[in-house]
């Protein structure tokens, strides 16, 4: 079996990759180092710096006009996905914290997208229940509680289009999905995984990516 390349990512070589990559703006910078300031015991929750540029690159890639978003935060990786959009595109921000979310409400305003993104605050199966159940979605970003992704992937990819693109984090969930006695959220990954590979509908990559990122486009 073919192991890869033998590349370790040191603190040193993430910097590079950081420097080529496109850098952050000041509204983005200041969102993420207002999440580490003002939320240390939280932070974690954060998409990696590196996924902002990459989620604008596939909704740029994709043409994508209507994003949904799984899981916000304090809304970082919303901000780099309707940065990408079209004036007229539209993306619906689903979580459960007004607390968490009003960070992001302000870096929105501050960035002029604002009206480009629709937070509901309220359970996301219940917020995806309530979608049209045609297919109308362009692209998807699941990050939110683990042990609900197989129920939110199961009202997500019947909406998608058709070429229509779910990104999917923390698929590798710490290391913790290789180990055989998982439990909680690596378990729930596990089982996610499995699910997502066995999909006839979707044709799915797993990239390592921060913690892990799958990337799935409906057939």
């Amino acid at each position: 079996m073919s192991k890869g390349n033998e590349t370790k990512i040191t603190d040193e070589l993430y910097a590079y990759m950081l420097a080529h990559n496109p850098p952050l703006d000041a509204v983005q910078r200041e969102l993420v180092e207002t999440t580490y300031a003002r939320l240390p015991d939280q932070a974690g929750m954060q998409s990696a710096e590196e996924q902002g540029p990459l989620l604008a690159f596939l909704v740029r890639l994709t043409g994508a006009r209507h994003i949904v978003e799984v899981g916000t935060f304090t809304g970082f990786s919303a901000l780099a996905m309707a940065q990408a959009l079209p004036a007229d595109g539209r993306l619906i921000a689903c979580d459960i914290s007004e607390e968490w979310t009003a960070y992001g409400r302000e870096a929105w305003e501050k960035a002029g997208v604002a009206d480009r993104i629709e937070l509901r605050i309220a359970p996301a199966l219940d917020t995806l229940r309530a979608m049209p159940s045609e297919p109308h979605i362009d692209l998807a970003y699941l990050d939110a509680d683990k042990g609900n992704y197989i129920p939110y992937w199961e009202e997500l990819v019947p909406r998608m289009r058709q070429g229509g693109l779910v990104v999917t984090d923390n698929v590798l969930f710490h290391g913790g999905v290789i180990d055989p006695q998982a439990t909680g959220g690596a378990a729930a990954i596990k089982e996610f995984n499995e699910h997502v590979a066995a999909d006839p509908r979707m044709d799915s990559v797993m990239l390592t990516v921060a913690d892990g990122l799958t990337l799935s486009r409906r057939r």
